[in-house]
């Protein structure tokens, strides 16, 4: 598994409703990639979002970084949306689940 952490803070006056349509299409995008396990976004109270993406593997993350749909939208967010942002990627995360599955 390969995880991906976007943290993000919005522009002033940015366009909510642009955002959350760019959002969707990504989500659903995403989806259909090969490798794509999970997609899930948190918001706080500050205003700072974070969105973790599962990925079966390094190499299907990055593809999905390259995808051209994807790109188009990333630059978009660079100059309409975000006024800062901070991604985290953690290849071969250390899983701990509760309850344990009882063959561990």
């Amino acid at each position: 598994m390969y995880l991906v952490v976007f943290r993000s803070r919005k522009r002033a006056g940015y366009d909510a409703a642009a955002y959350a349509e760019h959002a969707a299409a990504m989500e659903e995008l995403a989806s259909e990639q090969p490798g794509f396990l999970a997609v899930k976004t948190y918001a706080a109270d500050d205003g700072e979002t974070v969105t973790i993406s599962e990925w079966a593997t390094r190499e299907a993350a990055k593809a999905w970084r390259c995808h051209r749909e994807h790109a188009t939208v990333q630059g978009e967010g660079r100059k309409s949306h975000y006024s800062q942002y901070t991604m985290f990627t953690c290849p071969d995360p250390q899983v701990t689940q509760y309850p344990q599955d009882e063959d561990a």
